[in-house]
């Protein structure tokens, strides 16, 4: 029986609030937090008609660390759950420090002008918490996250040393719009925009972003899609923690359309992130398009088809070279009946949950900064198949 509170209200903080609430024996008193209170009053109604449970909101600032610290102390949770920006993760895990709370998150520090993600700035913050005897877990979300545990349960199953690790995210999913994104458009640009960097023979190296791709036949008929190598956080703390990594990538797939508006976008300076003056004003133009663009949260309803995200390992067991993929598909509408979710929020708020009762239950419980495939994959692993996320695995894959 524990008490978390919840910061962000989007779409990810309504389905780890959803799926908290479903189970009362580990979530006993859950506070679902943002700076705009009525967008968690109104997820709080949809748990109370959904799940019969009632949560408690509040309002709060994250980026202001005084009034969040007041907020921990007066209300003295057991966890925080940030599912919030990751420009606010330093913050949140500042009022941790003071309030002595422990923290969970699903995706990296990243500065607010600068498109540049890295664990560097949470990693220093590991003796800090050490020093309180508090936990904070990094990147509990899917990718981040569940794709960090798939490798550490692959490698400590199927293999002696990993070699290679491919990390495929395919969105067969189909929300009717001409371009939306289906988590928050500022990050989701960002991240698709900013130049490209994959691990190979001990080093990180840099190509211009979306510039390779190939096509990929995803399992249980999702469908063939063409899948862009990009950058993604989870690479930077997996090559450190499996040293015999030779070779790390992260692939994601992107239909024509989306691409092409993407680019159109991009030529007339609409992702840019310096602020520019307009009639008196500065104003940040990818801030400007995320208010023209649909919310995701809002997608959920419209979006049809299914996801499926999973690593491709290869390496040697017993002297043998093998492949091994494990992969989760989900479909999107099985979300929004469950959660009133797409299944891109559903796959990150899931995770999160399941990291939150790692820690609450005391299985993962450790003072210190750590990332999820630092951690004993076995039971998450069994809690995915649990909660909403069974994955399958794959011997002998063939890539």
């Amino acid at each position: 029986m524990a008490k978390v509170i919840i910061i962000g209200a989007g779409g990810v903080g309504g389905v780890v609030a959803h799926k908290c609430a479903q189970l009362p024996a580990v979530f006993s008193d859950i506070l679902l937090a943002s700076r705009s209170e009525d967008k968690c009053v109104a997820i709080a109604a949809d748990i109370e008609r959904m799940q019969g449970r009632v949560i408690r909101t509040a309002q709060v600032d994250a980026d202001n660390v005084p009034e969040l610290t007041a907020l921990l102390e007066a209300e003295r949770p057991d966890l925080v759950i940030n599912v919030a920006l990751p420009y606010q993760d330093l913050h949140i895990m500042d009022a941790c420090l003071a309030a002595g709370v422990d923290y969970l998150d699903t995706a990296n520090y990243e500065p607010l002008d600068t498109a540049k993600f890295e664990y560097k700035w949470q990693w220093a913050y590991r003796e800090k918490f050490e020093r309180a005897g508090l936990m904070a877990l990094l990147g509990s979300g899917f990718d981040p996250g569940a794709t960090n545990v798939f490798t550490a349960w692959i490698a400590k199953h199927h293999f002696d040393e990993i070699h290679t690790l491919d990390i495929i995210d395919v969105n067969g999913g189909n929300h009717g719009y001409p371009f939306a994104t289906n988590f928050n458009p500022e990050i989701n640009i960002r991240e698709v925009t900013a130049e490209c960097r994959h691990f190979e023979n001990g080093e990180f190296v840099a190509t211009p972003a979306m510039s390779e791709k190939m096509e990929f036949t995803c399992p249980e008929g999702v469908g063939t899609y063409n899948i862009y190598r990009m950058y993604h956080e989870e690479l930077e703390s997996l090559v450190v923690n499996f040293p015999t990594l030779k070779k790390a990538q992260f692939w994601m797939s992107f239909g024509d359309s989306y691409l092409k508006h993407l680019e159109v976008l991009g030529n007339v300076g609409m992702t840019g992130i310096e602020p520019v003056e307009f009639q008196g004003q500065q104003i940040v133009p990818i801030q400007f398009l995320k208010a023209l663009l649909p919310d995701p949260a809002s997608l959920g309803p419209r979006t049809v088809g299914k996801t499926c995200i999973g690593c491709v390992v290869t390496g040697i067991k017993d002297g043998v070279e093998k492949t091994v993929y494990v992969y989760q598909v989900k479909d999107h509408q099985d979300c929004y009946k469950e959660v009133q979710s797409q299944a891109i929020s559903y796959t990150t708020g899931v995770p999160a949950m399941i990291g939150a009762k790692m820690m609450l239950e005391g299985i993962w419980k450790k003072p210190g900064v750590w990332n999820m495939e630092q951690m004993d994959p076995d039971p998450f692993m069994a809690d995915l198949n649990k909660y909403g996320l069974p994955w399958t695995v794959i011997e002998d894959y063939k890539l």
